[in-house]
């Protein structure tokens, strides 16, 4: 009959929409994917690095070589002059005077505070030509007295600190002895290297210091700011079925485990096999999965990383099958900490 007819096209058509619909709200979700209990070896026992303004080793190559070091002599320098055949007028260690004179054969003394090697040598030349045609003259710098760097912040000498060559971030960081002993246990996990006008160099101290990542030495320029935050405005946050959920000072060392003891422990809601440690990267966040019952019944340390600040652990209440259900229970926090997680991608432990 035409009347059924019209029925059935228009159930078929609800049907299709209802479909339809059901297919968007799927994929507003990540897709929860599984790790063969094969795959476990595989497990990756570091959380990504955050990806923010930290330099890496290129960049700082980079910036070393675009930059010529532009020493300024002043009191205290030792120099050398030599020109050529005139060994008359070539001398070795002349110092700079107190107050930025250099005594040079047959011209007597010069100003050069302030002055680079380049600009000493314009002067003395010009100065040699009412004596000499075209004389080629050479300046060397054999002793630095007047490479400095102001090394501020959470640091137990904070001021100047003096090189006697081109200075690095380590040597810099140990002239100002480190990080005072009442402040040892605070996490020191980046500086911000700030040189003229326009530029600010920020270095992940945690690679530089705990893996050793020598290439994050970064070169020290004359008139550096070295600049050391303080740690305590540094949080991660425990989240979810623990005791007392917040915002926790990372600490030196701030591992999984002891960010969940911190927040009281997991409570008789929780399901310790599923944590959640939420790192920022940019305009999404990576998300690893941590088996904490795993980690206290068989040892499994591998699991217990290292939190980096503004991690987030969260704790899955028990009875939650679905990971997505889990993460969307963090999603107000982690927008309020713009971790945008509308872009997350997921890495997944062991199950």
């Amino acid at each position: 009959m035409p009347g059924d007819s019209r029925f059935r096209r228009a159930s078929m058509l609800l049907c299709s929409l209802l479909m339809l619909m059901l297919s968007a709200c799927n994929s507003i979700s990540p897709k929860e994917t599984t790790v063969s209990e094969k795959g476990e070896s595989n497990f990756k026992t570091e959380l990504p690095k955050k990806v923010q303004e930290f330099a890496t080793p290129d960049r700082l190559k980079a910036l070393d070589t675009q930059e010529v070091f532009q020493y300024r002599l002043g009191p205290g320098d030792m120099i050398s002059i030599q020109v050529w055949r005139r060994p008359e007028l070539s001398q070795e260690g002349i110092l700079v005077s107190p107050d930025g004179f250099l005594s040079v054969p047959r011209i007597g003394n010069v100003q050069v505070l302030g002055m680079t090697v380049a600009e000493v040598k314009a002067l003395v030349t010009s100065k040699l030509e009412f004596f000499y045609i075209e004389p080629e003259v050479t300046i060397r710098v054999q002793q630095f007295h007047n490479n400095k760097a102001f090394v501020l912040g959470r640091v137990s000498k904070p001021g100047v600190v003096n090189f006697p060559g081109k200075g690095t971030l380590l040597e810099a960081l140990a002239l100002a002895g480190g990080i005072p002993d009442q402040n040892k246990d605070t996490s020191l996990t980046k500086c911000a290297i700030i040189r003229g006008n326009d530029i600010i160099i920020w270095i992940d101290l945690q690679d530089l210091l705990r893996n050793g990542n020598m290439a994050l030495n970064a070169p020290v320029r004359n008139n550096d700011v070295i600049y050391i935050p303080e740690s305590s405005d540094e949080m991660v946050y425990v989240l979810g079925e623990v005791q007392t959920p917040g915002a926790i000072q990372i600490r030196s060392g701030m591992t999984v485990l002891k960010a969940v003891m911190l927040a009281g422990g997991i409570n008789k809601n929780a399901d310790p096999e599923k944590v959640f440690v939420i790192r920022q990267q940019t305009l999404k966040g990576d998300v690893i999965r941590v088996n904490l019952k795993s980690l206290l019944e068989k040892g499994d340390f591998s699991q217990n990383f290292n939190l980096m600040a503004n991690d987030i652990v969260y704790v899955s209440p028990g009875g939650m099958t679905k990971l997505n259900y889990s993460i969307e229970k963090i999603l107000p926090s982690m927008q309020i900490l713009n971790l945008g997680v509308g872009q997350s991608s997921f890495i997944y432990g062991t199950p």
